[in-house]
């Protein structure tokens, strides 16, 4: 097939749920265009393995930063799942929803009917939830959908010994931050079922290719082909030939919120300006394309542990290969999780009324790309803001399709940002303080005692503060009178006729947590638009959990 009904291009966490939904009733012909390869193989269906895939040339775009200014010009990497699967086959597999909050500002900023009371309907429609035994939201959660959401089995102690001493600095415990409340200290949920990675291809996009009327298609996509003001293809480069890929009804954009706005500029869809620059013909002055680029960024803070109960005992060739050979035939084991399986969301100050810090907590001290403090056994937290107020931009270097646009987050550029991040810090140390981690609590390895001011600790930040690998907001949804959005609420490009966006691009404002969850709903919830149908039913008595104390104390 070279032409079909809707032509998706990305195979990611929005593109494969939609390839799904539009391919379900069988009257309409769906393509989906992805660059990367298999995903098969066990450093991508291994969850213990996360950090292999994002660091591995053949499953990562390799997109990296600009020289960011507020962080001593370092680059940042800014991994991107070329894969099938997306960047839901390279993540660190981490479920939230994010808090009902974030999806009424989105809607009180323009994406009329995505408030949560709109979007819940659409969690639940997606999600196979299993309880396991510790407590959580059941009316608040799906029961039958293609994605299974479980949590790890936290057999190890430090886990309980991070959600108790939350508890003894104050703060709320939640036995469920994916149902009415999200604020607290409680167990982490992860993509992960019977062992293996469930990444959006296993969950949606390989059952549905079964179907005579779904195909995949391995190319790469240059740009959209917009005739008379309509999207009408999309030309792709395989087998060294460039040939255009048509579609009969719709094209839609999922991308990334790094490729999706690229696209849309090789396209002639931007700021005026900017596409001059590079010889691009104007399609439609889009001056938001690329613009409102947001991201969480996080540190480690790592304590060094007395007993020898961490992952750093399975950290030598020995303990590795023990552990993946009892995942490759059992799929059980450490091999089985993410390890991140306990959590937290918490607000800064008094005033602000709702979780604006995430920690992810592991009971390891390691870096994302695997490396190991010579200190041994630890544990750590990933602590960071979630709603910094800097934006970025993803612009294009030339016209060349072949070339990786420019990314500048710039990261850290307010007040603001530098004033929460020192709170995360000490909010950490006080939270490691507590009795709770008494019988385990070492040294502190990063930043160490020695780092306390100001000036110390934020030349710690600059120094080592990380992506979390969640950009997005590059296309956002809006009005069609805000001539900052590129979408409409209904994921339209606004200006081109047959053409939408529906993957992170679309983003208003950041959510609080991982991104993998809402992209998958955006997915979701723009199925139902392309197809014409009535939205599921908003929920309107779903009203989120807020501390009756929040203008008076952060806990």
């Amino acid at each position: 097939m070279t032409e079909a009904d809707f032509v998706i291009v990305g195979s990611g966490s929005a593109g494969s749920a939609m390839a799904a939904r539009l391919s379900e009733d069988g009257k309409h012909s769906v393509l989906v265009l992805e660059f990367g390869g298999t995903d098969i193989g066990p450093f991508i269906q291994m969850p213990a393995a996360l950090s292999y895939p994002m660091n591995m040339k053949r499953y990562d775009w390799g997109f990296v930063s600009e020289p960011e200014p507020h962080l001593g010009n370092r680059r940042l990497v800014t991994p991107r799942g070329k894969v099938i699967g997306g960047s839901s086959s390279i993540n660190g597999m981490v479920y939230v929803r994010g808090h009902a909050r974030d999806y009424d500002h989105w809607a009180e900023s323009g994406a009329s009917g995505w408030a949560y009371a709109d979007v819940l309907p659409y969690f639940k429609r997606m999600e196979h939830w299993h309880e396991g035994g510790h407590g959580g939201d059941p009316s608040w959660r799906g029961k039958d959908g293609p994605l299974h959401v479980t949590r790890g089995p936290r057999k190890n102690p430090l886990f309980h010994a991070f959600v108790e001493a939350g508890r003894q600095a104050g703060f709320e415990a939640t036995g469920d931050y994916n149902g009415e409340k999200q604020e607290g200290f409680g167990p982490m949920e992860q993509t992960v079922w019977k062992g293996r990675r469930w990444s959006a291809a296993n969950a949606y996009l390989k059952p549905a290719l079964k179907r005579q009327n779904l195909d995949l298609i391995r190319c790469f996509a240059r740009k959209v082909i917009i005739e008379d003001g309509r999207a009408v293809g999309v030309e792709v480069e395989r087998g060294g030939r460039i040939e255009t890929i048509r579609a009969r009804r719709e094209v839609i954009l999922a991308a990334s919120s790094i490729n999706t706005p690229k696209m849309l500029l090789l396209s002639g869809i931007g700021p005026a300006g900017e596409l001059a620059e590079h010889g691009i013909p104007l399609v439609a002055d889009r001056p938001g394309v690329g613009k409102n680029l947001q991201d969480h960024l996080e540190v480690y803070i790592q304590q060094a542990s007395t007993q020898p109960i961490t992952l750093y005992k399975h950290w030598n060739i020995f303990g590795k290969g023990l552990a993946g050979a009892q995942w490759l035939f059992f799929k059980n084991g450490i091999g089985a999780s993410n390890q991140f399986e306990s959590a937290a969301f918490v607000r800064s100050r008094p005033g602000v009324d709702y979780p604006d810090i995430q920690y992810h907590f592991l009971p390891m001290a390691v870096r994302y790309d695997g490396t190991a403090p010579a200190e041994g056994h630890g544990f750590q937290a990933h602590v960071g803001p979630m709603r910094s107020p800097s934006r970025g931009a993803i612009t294009l270097k030339s016209d060349d399709p072949k070339e990786a646009p420019k990314i500048v987050f710039n990261y850290m550029s307010h007040e603001q940002d530098w004033a929460d991040f020192r709170r995360c810090v000490r909010l950490t140390r006080e939270i490691f303080a507590q009795a709770a981690f008494d019988p385990y609590r070492g040294k502190e390895i990063q930043p160490g005692s020695d780092v306390q001011s100001d000036d110390e600790i934020d030349g710690f930040i600059r120094e080592h503060a990380e992506s979390a690998y969640h950009p997005c907001g590059t296309a956002k949804m809006g009005r069609a009178d805000d001539k900052m959005a590129v979408v409409d609420p209904e994921c339209r490009v606004i200006g081109v006729d047959g053409l939408r966006v529906a993957d992170s691009s679309v983003f208003p404002r950041i959510t609080n947590g991982n991104l993998n969850a809402p992209s998958i709903m955006v997915g979701e919830k723009a199925s139902d638009h392309i197809l014409g149908r009535q939205p599921l039913a908003p929920e309107k008595n779903a009203g989120p959990w807020l501390n009756p104390r929040w203008e008076t104390s952060d806990r």
